[in-house]
């Protein structure tokens, strides 16, 4: 047997969010003068396709056991993160300008007290652990909850992620979902000169999963990558090829920005840039 997601979702709908998205990213990256811009971006699309129609959620109720779970591994790109939650109604985006201040709960890493956040993530290498150790549990319970994991192509390095991907196809979880922002850049340089990962597709193939590969910024290739039917007997892995920075290009695949964050001057461009973007996806 298969399973597949088949409510319509509006690529260009989801686009628009994701502009938005961007925008007050930015915005509270340059306001709290924090760090991981461009790996918020990178993910930018794809969160607005998870949280527009493929995600079960209720923003009023989201402890709800019947809710599906993501797992954010990649933690440290929180501002994104926050600001998808905000504008999807689980808090007041206003509640954001706390972003990054003493005693917020708007940590730079994404704290597990903010409404609509399942994982406070620190060190890299734990989220696909954890989902594992949800989706097992769901299966024994014989729920039909989903489980998603976001992670980031550096802590693809790590052991700890590596069994669990091993952890999963033995246990035959059908119930989850990687998704991989593979933007090819971590904290030091380049993920090729660091640790090579190629070819990940053959890897996880290997690892008994099944794998699809897509760009992470087509919204039609994302919709379709969540909505196509797959096995009830494997784990499935999306690798979604990205740009670091997607949107503004300074920031596009420029180290720089996994730390350093936009003055006023560049937030300017960077939100003009981004309020320019127009949909190009076939």
């Amino acid at each position: 047997m298969e399973k597949s997601t088949t409510q319509y979702i509006d690529s260009h709908d989801t686009f628009n969010f994701a502009k938005e998205a961007k925008i007050l990213a930015l915005k509270l990256v340059n306001r709290a003068n924090s760090s991981h811009i461009g790996g918020s971006l990178s993910i930018a699309d794809v969160l607005a396709v998870l949280f527009n129609g493929v995600l079960k959620l209720d923003p009023k109720n989201p402890k709800s056991p019947e809710r599906d779970f993501l797992i954010y591994s990649k933690a440290h790109c929180s501002s994104i993160y926050y600001a998808v939650l905000g504008l999807k109604n689980f808090f007041s985006t206003e509640l954001l300008e706390d972003f990054c201040k003493e005693g917020s709960i708007f940590t730079e890493h994404i704290n597990c007290r903010v409404p609509g956040v399942e994982y406070g993530g620190g060190s890299l290498g734990h989220g696909l652990p954890v989902a594992c150790g949800i989706a097992l549990a769901i299966k024994k319970q014989g729920k039909s909850n989903q489980v998603y994991c976001i992670v980031s192509d550096g802590e693809m390095e790590e052991g700890s992620t590596w069994e669990a991907i091993l952890f999963a196809s033995q246990q035959n979880l059908s119930n989850l979902t990687l998704i991989i922002d593979f933007n090819k850049i971590q904290a030091l340089g380049k993920v090729v000169d660091i640790l090579n990962l190629e070819n990940i597709e053959n890897k996880f193939q290997s690892f008994g999963w099944e794998c699809l590969r897509i760009d992470g910024h087509n919204h039609k290739e994302i919709i379709g990558a969540f909505q196509r039917s797959h096995s009830e007997l494997k784990p499935l892995a999306i690798v979604c090829d990205t740009i670091k920075g997607k949107g503004v290009s300074f920031m596009e695949n420029n180290l720089k920005y996994h730390y350093s964050s936009p003055n006023e001057e560049e937030l300017k461009s960077a939100i003009k840039e981004i309020e320019n973007e127009t949909y190009i996806y076939k």
